[in-house]
């Protein structure tokens, strides 16, 4: 477990340079995800005895919209090798409410921990089960000889010797023909070929029928143990060779790995590498002397307590700790503060991180900085036109400030404003790309005023359009 899903052995240091090549700045709250990860790596290494008492600092991320704090989330997912899900503390009620319960953040963390290592499994058994789908798609080429016995000879003492020794010649006949079309298999010729396989009918799983409510893990239990006592049916498919590979080689690498071993890895897994991004924290948070609704929000602050305490949940796969997972909480706090969520919650954040609104400099690097940019995004998506998309630094500099002009005028929706913006700049040409003669556009400060200076003046007419 600690080779595969390792926490991560990345420095501090080299994990804030894989977020700098996607997220400008917030260079604290960078620094704290990265000492976070490396504090499970450290966790590790200590004496089992100690390895208990250790659990993860808990980071509450704060800061308005579009400054970087989901984005952070989002590439840490792809950055660790752990399981990691991001989701919305408003979707969850409170215990007795309808809707999902907290303790379904924790099962889907089992799910995804199972995912990861059933595909890590697969990986590992993925040669023998080409091997054997390869063996499969043979057999539909090059069926086996069917022996010709008879039963009523046996039954009055007949022999099948001369039935036999009819059949000993066609052997060579049948292997010589499987290897022929083995080579041409592996040559890659077959691959259009359209065949007709049986595959495992897997049946239309009951979506819907207890989502959204405490009765889900429930409803999940009994559909598996549906699937489990009825027998698996088998249908005919036309495909092609390709297809049915991919097909064969899915079936056997299942059939190769034990279920109940990936099960027992990834609850232990999810217990001490799993992350839980908890989003839009803020909306949970209570004012004051609150009634009506505000009455579930807290109820919801207090059914998540237990879970980022440390509590054990029912998964599925069996029982899951959580006092090693680490949450890491984020909300905007423009209508509640930090002190507004339960006394007990906010203790179990201990490391708070403020995200800085984005100037002028910060939509400059946005626009063109990171591996993916904004800008570079536009010009491979106009380049399939064929059409090529210049802009100059004097354009960047006046949109970087009009992104930061009318986030002080209307609603500060940080770095999403610029997609707003390139939106509206760009919509003409994005219309007459392919009609375009001259394939070059270029786009300078005077053609960004003039696609944008007109909405910008209008205050109100920003609020509707920007």
């Amino acid at each position: 477990m600690e080779e595969l899903f390792g926490t991560n052995e990345q420095t501090p240091r080299q994990i804030v340079e894989e977020l700098n090549k996607y997220i400008v700045g917030q260079d604290e709250a960078k620094k704290s995800v990265a000492i976070a990860l490396r504090n499970r790596w450290r966790s590790r290494k200590l004496p089992a005895d100690m390895q208990e008492d250790v659990v993860p600092k808990n980071i509450l991320m704060i800061g308005s919209t579009g400054v970087g704090k989901t984005e952070i989330a989002r590439r840490l997912a792809k950055l660790v090798k752990a399981p990691f899900i991001k989701v919305e503390a408003t979707k969850f009620t409170e215990v007795g409410y309808v809707g999902r319960d907290v303790e379904s953040i924790i099962r889907d963390l089992a799910e995804t921990s199972v995912r990861m290592v059933r595909q890590q499994r697969i990986e590992s058994v993925q040669d023998k089960a080409k091997e054997m789908a390869e063996e499969r798609i043979l057999d539909v080429f090059v069926p086996e000889p069917k022996k010709n016995t008879n039963p009523l000879g046996r039954l009055f003492g007949g022999s099948d010797d001369a039935e036999e020794k009819e059949e000993q010649p066609a052997e060579p006949k049948y292997q010589a023909g499987r290897e022929w079309v083995r080579k041409r298999l592996q040559k890659g010729e077959l691959e259009q070929e359209t065949i007709e396989i049986d595959v495992e009918d897997s049946g239309k799983p009951m979506v819907g029928m207890f989502a959204g409510s405490s009765l889900e893990s429930m409803g999940d239990n009994i559909q598996d143990m549906i699937g489990n006592l009825m027998p698996k049916r088998h249908r005919k498919r036309k495909v092609t060779v390709e297809q049915a590979r991919k097909i064969f080689t899915q079936e056997e690498a299942d059939k190769l790995i034990d279920m109940e071993a990936v099960a027992d890895e990834a609850v232990k897994v999810a217990e001490y590498s799993g992350i839980v991004f908890l989003d839009e924290i803020d909306k949970v948070a209570v004012k004051g002397n609150s009634s009506g609704a505000d009455v579930s929000r807290e109820g919801v602050q207090r059914d998540i307590l237990p879970i980022v305490e440390g509590s054990t949940v029912m998964t599925k796969y069996g029982p899951l700790k959580t006092d090693h997972v680490l949450f890491i909480a984020a909300g905007a706090f423009h209508m509640a503060k930090p002190s507004d969520l339960i006394p007990e919650l906010q203790g179990r954040f201990p490391i708070r991180v403020e995200l800085k609104s984005l100037r002028k400099e910060d939509f400059q690097k946005i626009l063109t900085e990171p591996q993916n940019a904004l800008i570079k995004q536009y010009q491979a998506m106009l380049a399939t036109e064929g059409v090529e998309l210049e802009f100059k630094d004097e354009a960047i500099g006046r949109l970087a400030q009009l992104a930061c002009d009318v986030n002080e005028q209307a609603e500060d929706i940080g770095a999403r404003r610029l997609h707003t913006l390139l939106e509206k700049l760009l919509e003409e040409v994005s219309f007459t790309a392919p009609e375009l003669t001259e394939k070059k556009v270029v786009i300078d400060a005077a053609y960004v005023d003039k696609q944008l200076a007109d909405i910008v003046v209008n205050r109100d007419l920003s609020q509707f359009i920007l």
